[in-house]
């Protein structure tokens, strides 16, 4: 295929199209966040119609430009695109530039939506099928309307003609930013970067907190989260990262409390401090990578007693999923590799070896009172830890491993 100098993508959107009155906000949420991806392309310009959003490449190579955007939620597909006036000879031309290079079977498709563009669709597929022929087939190019390896698509509209051949699936989903912002409690496993993947999609913009036991977790730990944070801010553009000083409240907890009992007030004591960072950074909601049932403290009983102490919402995204099809989705957005180093931390490191499942509430509180907690809480608060984490943040390979 010849190497074709594309001046727009053409950006189509997701269930954007269903949301009616809202619409127009999304699309302006969509622009804002492209724009935050595409930042280190500054000569790009946007234009938002109703429909679409065109990306103006002003010479600048499509291929890098797409392999950014297609992360972006809120996009359906995008196309590379050659954007030429209202005029058959200049469309089939395009046409004919676009199908020049290409090996297999194609079809025209025209779309017009300008009504007032006096040749009919059928009339432009044949003009443009037959300019393609007459230069490429048959040796290289066939017409198939059934099953074609190239849809060529002509797009008039009251503007100007788009012409393209590509297209790319993108991420789906919403637009970052328009579902507000949550909490993701972010353990350096597999699951939970999924369910801040999957948060992401649904539109709400994320922050994360991760509990640190230093010394009994280690540096590499720590940097393995870092890393996970860095991996799925892509889709966002930055992440806030929190880190929490758990250590004193840890062994206050393994101390006082029977052993048994620990994981539960360990978490009721991380959904307290969650509660304390969400309300400070104005976060509506907790989320976290729990699947019912795979752990002690992920039974329903265990979520109930331990969701209790929360003043926010819980959003378990991947709560009815399997290990399986979890991990198949970490392997997807790119985190699985890292999630699986060797670096545990403060869940794995304090488990005990028979944990209760199915914890009553009166017993719990009665743990809890044995020990004055509060000020541990307070303490792990206003010794938290915050840092912004970019897709282009750097973590020294001999940090990490």
């Amino acid at each position: 295929m010849a190497d074709l100098q594309y001046e727009y993508i053409l950006v189509r959107f997701g269930e954007l199209s269903t949301k009616g009155k809202n619409k127009k906000d999304f699309i302006k949420r969509l622009a804002v966040n492209m724009q935050r991806a595409l930042q280190d392309y500054p000569q790009l310009t946007f234009e938002r119609t109703r429909d679409h959003i065109y990306v103006h490449l002003h010479g600048q190579d499509y291929r890098p430009v797409a392999q950014i955007l297609v992360k972006v939620f809120g996009i359906r597909a995008i196309s590379p695109t050659l954007k030429v006036s209202n005029d058959l000879n200049e469309i089939v031309k395009a046409g004919r530039q676009i199908m020049e290079g290409r090996q297999g079977t194609f079809k025209v498709i025209t779309k017009r939506a300008n009504k007032k563009f006096p040749v009919h669709s059928d009339e432009i597929n044949r003009a443009v099928a037959s300019e393609v022929l007459r230069n490429y087939g048959p040796q290289y190019l066939k017409v198939d309307v059934h099953d074609p390896d190239y849809q060529l698509i002509v797009e008039i509209r009251e503007e100007a003609t788009y012409v393209m051949a590509e297209t790319l699936l993108g991420a789906g989903g919403y637009p970052v930013g328009v579902g507000g912002k949550a909490l993701l409690m972010m353990s350096g496993g597999i699951d939970s970067p999924v369910a801040g993947y999957l948060t992401m999609k649904r539109g709400v913009e994320i922050e994360c907190i991760h509990y640190a036991s230093m010394p009994y977790t280690s540096q590499e730990a720590l940097n393995k989260v870092k890393e996970l944070t860095r991996i799925i801010s892509v889709y966002q553009g930055r992440i806030k990262l929190h880190v929490v000083p758990f250590t004193e409240t840890q062994l206050a907890i393994y101390k006082n409390c029977d052993e048994e009992y620990a994981i539960t007030i360990m978490r009721r004591m991380m959904y307290r401090i969650a509660n304390k960072i969400a309300e400070k950074n104005k976060c509506l909601a907790i989320v976290n990578g729990e699947s019912v049932g795979q752990v002690a403290s992920q039974t329903l009983e265990s979520m109930a007693v331990i969701n209790a102490v929360s003043e926010y919402p819980v959003l378990r995204p991947v709560v009815t999923y399997d290990k399986l099809e979890i991990i198949a989705l970490a392997e997807k957005i790119g985190t699985y590799e890292t999630s699986i180093l060797p670096y545990e931390d403060c869940c794995t490191i304090f488990t005990p070896k028979n944990p209760v499942t199915k914890p009553h509430p009166y017993k719990v509180e009665k743990q809890e009172s044995f020990f004055d907690w509060q000020p541990l809480l307070d303490k792990a608060v206003e010794n938290t830890e915050t840092t912004v984490i970019y897709p282009t943040t750097v973590l020294e390979e001999e940090e990490l491993f």
